[in-house]
């Protein structure tokens, strides 16, 4: 271990430790990608391969960059670097804090948008047919104004919990955070499941049909396996390197993928049996929360109209705290890189990256019809950032720590963070070293290889 353990902020409590981490995998990942990916790819097949990938997949890549992150006990890229030793492999370290950084920017665009629908949902401006929805959204969302203002507020919000640390900022909005969103999603797949015809949803989701299982289908888990668990952003391991010697790595993995599993189960109990109530496709795609859902929840509960609105405010307030809570890891990144390697507070770092993500976030934002000529290649420059960070960054920096920790570092080195130095038995070591070093990486490069548009089913 370095020597600056004591001069640094851990979590305060295994608690905080596994509230804080699921924070930051369970997002608009779980609540947003997670559905409307179930229903364009078969519902329960797509669960059954989802889970599969998590447990193959996603912890070992978890459990990673927790050695990494604690092990360096430093920002992600001081963290890579004191492992690399000088060598090049310490860039992984560098494109992990941008990468979470440039998400940071768009990220916030959509958490902005949640937000504006909690606003319109107060007001009463959520109400009408289904064109209505349609033409709402396209408004909000290239108006020059609104977005870029939800933006910066919803950033802001997040510098105000960033700024006081991690005990009394992070760890103590996770806990008030994540038992509020569990409480919601709760109450919304209740209601959900107490409408007529809700079964045919449940059984969507539960009933598998193996005639759906396709390459594309495995494909898609895979990817949204790597997606919702925020693996490559630089979050897991800047919150590994605040976790006390006494962390369990492997343990800790195990249960944010539960929650993170579970919550992206219920959000399909909150969303499908409604819509299958009135006769809503599950395939719906990407406009399934802001431009279905809303119309869903209102014909839904029809013959409840204060049900229906509630069951709408509550949905949308739900969505922003899964926002808030991927917001808060993903700042994280950059304010620990920037407060270590610029030797400055802990605020002025928060400030600055809420003041750089907020530029970014307006002129994606602002890209999005508000103002021509904000394009790349042919692309917005949401679009863009989307696309490199999501199909090229993320990827290639989880590929590139597989086969550093598989690989490049000492096996000692790894298997003394797995066992907390001989405190633990690690009979799952050499399990997880296989995953690391053959099966994660083959995985992984598929699925960069499929978003390129290189590999088909």
């Amino acid at each position: 271990m370095t020597n600056n353990m004591s001069e640094r902020d851990n979590f305060g409590s295994k608690l905080g430790v596994i509230l804080a981490t699921a924070g930051s995998a369970v997002g608009l990942g779980n609540v947003w990608r997670f559905p409307y990916m179930a229903g364009e790819n078969g519902g329960a097949v797509f669960i059954m391969i989802y889970v599969m990938c998590v447990i193959l997949l996603g912890i070992p890549c978890m459990i990673s960059e927790f050695i990494v992150g604690r092990h360096g006990h430093a920002n992600t890229a001081r963290a890579y670097r004191q492992l690399a030793g000088g060598t090049p492999w310490a860039l992984i370290g560098y494109m992990g804090v941008l990468t979470g950084f440039l998400i940071t920017g768009y990220y916030a665009v959509v958490s902005g948008w949640c937000l504006q629908y909690v606003w319109a949902s107060l007001i009463g401006h959520l109400q009408g047919d289904p064109e209505y929805f349609r033409t709402y959204f396209t408004e909000m969302s290239s108006d020059p104004v609104k977005p870029v203002l939800w933006t910066v507020i919803i950033l802001v919000m997040t510098y105000l919990i960033i700024e006081h640390g991690v005990r009394n900022g992070i760890e103590r909005a996770s806990k008030l955070l994540m038992p509020t969103l569990f409480i919601l999603l709760l109450i919304i797949v209740g209601a959900s499941c107490m409408l007529p015809g809700a079964e045919k949803g449940i059984e969507f989701l539960f009933k598998p049909d193996y005639s759906k299982i396709t390459g594309n289908v495995f494909l898609g888990a895979l990817g949204q396996s790597f997606y919702s668990l925020s693996i490559a952003m630089g979050c897991l391991c800047t919150y590994a390197s605040y976790f006390s010697k006494y962390t369990n790595l492997t343990k800790s993995a195990s249960q944010i993928a539960v929650i993170d599993c579970l919550v992206a189960i219920l959000a399909g109990l909150m969303i499908f049996p409604a819509a299958f109530s009135v006769g809503v496709n599950p395939d719906s795609g990407p406009s399934l929360i802001f431009i279905t859902l809303p119309n869903v929840f209102q014909q839904a509960f029809a013959s409840f109209p204060v049900v229906g609105y509630c069951i709408s405010l509550l949905f949308f307030v739900l969505l922003s705290l899964a926002a808030l809570t991927s917001l808060m890891s993903l700042h994280e990144v950059s304010t620990a890189f920037i407060q270590e390697e610029l030797h400055t507070t802990r605020k002025r770092a928060a400030l600055w990256v809420t003041i750089l993500t907020s530029i970014i976030g307006a002129f994606c934002s602002l890209s999005l019809g508000a103002v021509d000529g904000l394009t790349v290649f042919g692309r917005s420059l949401f679009d863009l950032f989307d696309f490199i960070t999501g199909q090229i960054f993320l990827p290639i920096v989880g590929f590139l720590t597989c086969i550093f920790i598989g690989w490049v570092v000492p096996h000692k080195v790894v298997r003394d963070e797995f066992t907390n130095w001989g405190e633990l038995r690690g009979s799952l070591f050499h399990s997880y070293l296989f995953l690391v070093k053959y099966i994660c990486p083959l995985a992984i490069l598929i699925i960069f290889l499929h978003q390129l548009g290189l590999l088909h089913d």
